[in-house]
């Protein structure tokens, strides 16, 4: 099963920058058991929702002709938490691309309220890893998840003809 910590996108401009939302909600089972009594989103997965929003601007830049996959995270400070009920919106900006990947700034607001900032690093993935494999001989997840159609919200009609 894959897990998607991204509601919704609200604003997105190719190779430059995108907007999402995630909900948290007491439903979803990871938040009963971080923290007990107190619960709120694992940083972890902020940075994941982060991490979705980056990597999916970075392949769009290229028609999602290369799998992206996050490298690393070499900077990340958090302000604050998110707990059910809040809304965190995650901004990225598309800083840098090169042949092997690329490099996104991010930050994640409920409301005014900055929660974390920092960068992330994404490589390119060539077709013939296991991973091509994994996806049904898609080269890459967006297609394979048939993820693509998300992205026309904020596109105008003249750019999806």
């Amino acid at each position: 099963m894959r897990w998607f910590w991204v509601d919704r996108f609200l604003e997105f401009e190719r190779g430059q920058y995108a907007l999402s939302v995630k909900n948290v909600s007491l439903s979803e089972e990871h938040i009963h058991d971080h923290f007990p009594g107190f619960p709120v989103m694992p940083s972890t997965l902020i940075i994941e929702g982060l991490a979705q929003t980056g990597g999916i601007l970075l392949s769009e830049s290229s028609d999602f002709q290369r799998m992206v996959v996050l490298a690393k995270v070499p900077k990340m400070t958090f302000h604050g938490f998110a707990t059910p009920g809040d809304t965190l919106h995650y901004h990225v900006t598309l800083m840098q691309t090169t042949q092997e990947g690329g490099i996104v700034e991010c930050r994640a607001r409920i409301g005014d309220q900055l929660i974390a900032e920092g960068e992330i690093c994404f490589a390119f993935l060539d077709g013939s890893t296991d991973l091509h494999n994994n996806l049904g001989g898609h080269t890459d997840f967006m297609s394979a998840s048939g993820l693509s159609s998300i992205l026309t919200i904020g596109k105008t009609q003249a750019r999806l003809d």
